[in-house]
């Protein structure tokens, strides 16, 4: 056998380590691996084959020193990191055994289909590590609760946030502008209300409101239409369930800085609503303010607006139960006459689950964190680009 070359004694060596594995004699596989380990040592399958040796001798040290040997080699090991979570969490190392299971579990992520032999061992690690999020979750909540009382709304909101994604229990997600993007504005889902201290007279006149729209929608005529409307030749997108159907519709009453002046004559309470709040008011641009109308059993899929220069305002009017609303990581509940503000720029969706029609009067006002100085900066920007003549139609 010393005339044998070292990968072919590396491969019969390792044939003579399972054999012994499998006659129950873990001593002589031990010694069978290391001697293929000495004539191939870049190989990380060697390196897992020892540590099932040391694992049935009990050497539990020997064997996480082997499988720290095969993720040295490779770490994209998945089985390495398996037996590396099973073995540390086994002797109660448990931030050991979170950041091995951690790593496995992205690793099967991976896989596309899991193989059957690693469904139960990557379904124990989830299961771990779900256990371990949630044991420091509650820690954490017990020891912040003094002080969550005395956070404003703004540092509760941020300070939960940070909370639930250190843990890996929602994700932080990014302004995607399909428009234009003021940079370094904070990308806030929902904004805080004391930034809008009009939003409880606005709310006051719900049912006023409320009603304008069902005598609208009693005789809409042509101011009922689809919201998705895409130029023929688009290619099939997400939105084409949608396309030029009133399962989500919009009565508008303002488009783009103007007027739709018959809606609004129909509706002269919400008009005097939206003439009381400080929104922009950009030419050919801002505001725009519309019904929002979604029919039973729709969902709006997953999607960005155009700026962040914006906060989109929701005031819901008709929400039977089963409706929803998610931007980023929070999901909320509409509540019928109470107003919410969001940043459309990050991923948001809406559904309506329910038998009834589901109806909120959505508007734009300037993004909070906008001083007024930048406001001002903001519309003239827009009209001096425009007055070029190469303001693209909408």
């Amino acid at each position: 056998m010393t005339s044998a070359t070292p990968p072919a004694f590396a491969v019969e060596a390792n044939r003579q380590g399972i054999a012994a594995l499998q006659a129950g004699d873990p001593h002589a596989a031990a010694r069978h691996f290391e001697a293929a380990i000495a004539a191939d040592p870049r190989s990380g399958a060697l390196q897992r084959n020892l540590a099932s040796a040391w694992r049935d001798l009990g050497d539990e040290a020997a064997e996480l020193a082997a499988l720290d040997a095969a993720l040295a080699l490779d770490r994209r090991d998945l089985m390495a990191w398996i037996r590396k979570g099973e073995r540390h969490e086994a002797r109660g190392e448990m931030g050991a055994a979170l950041g091995a299971w951690s790593a496995a579990i992205a690793l099967g992520a991976q896989l596309d289909p899991v193989p059957p032999p690693l469904a139960p061992l990557l379904a124990h690690g989830q299961a771990f590590v779900a256990d371990a999020t949630d044991t420091m979750f509650d820690a954490a909540t017990r020891a912040l609760a003094p002080l969550h009382a005395a956070l404003s709304e703004t540092e509760r909101r941020r300070g939960d946030a940070f909370v639930a994604s250190a843990l890996g229990r929602r994700q932080i997600y990014q302004n995607q502008c399909a428009g234009v993007l003021y940079p370094f504005l904070p990308a806030d889902e929902f904004f805080d209300r004391h930034h809008f201290p009009w939003m409880a007279e606005i709310e006051a006149q719900t049912p006023a409101i409320r009603a304008e729209l069902e005598a609208l929608l009693a005789d809409p005529g042509d101011a009922l239409r689809p919201y998705v409307r895409m130029e023929a030749g688009t290619p099939e997108s997400i939105w084409s369930p949608l396309d030029n159907r009133l399962d989500w519709g919009a009565c508008f009453l303002w488009e783009y800085g103007e007027p739709n002046q018959p809606v609004l004559d129909r509706c002269p309470a919400t008009a005097a609503a939206l003439a009381a709040v400080p929104g922009a008011h950009i030419p050919g641009r801002a505001p725009s303010a519309f019904f929002s109308l979604l029919k039973p059993h729709t969902r709006i899929p997953p999607h960005t607006g155009v700026t962040n220069t914006r906060a989109i305002v929701h005031l819901p009017l008709i929400v039977p139960p089963g409706c929803g609303f998610r931007v980023g990581g929070e999901t909320r509940a509409w509540e019928e006459g109470r107003a919410f503000a969001f940043d459309d720029t990050i991923e948001h969706e809406a559904w309506n689950d329910s038998d009834r029609l589901r109806a909120v009067l959505i508007f734009d006002v300037w993004n909070p964190h906008l001083s007024p100085r930048e406001q001002e900066l903001l519309t003239r920007y827009f009209a001096a680009a425009d007055a070029t003549g190469f303001a693209i139609p909408r």
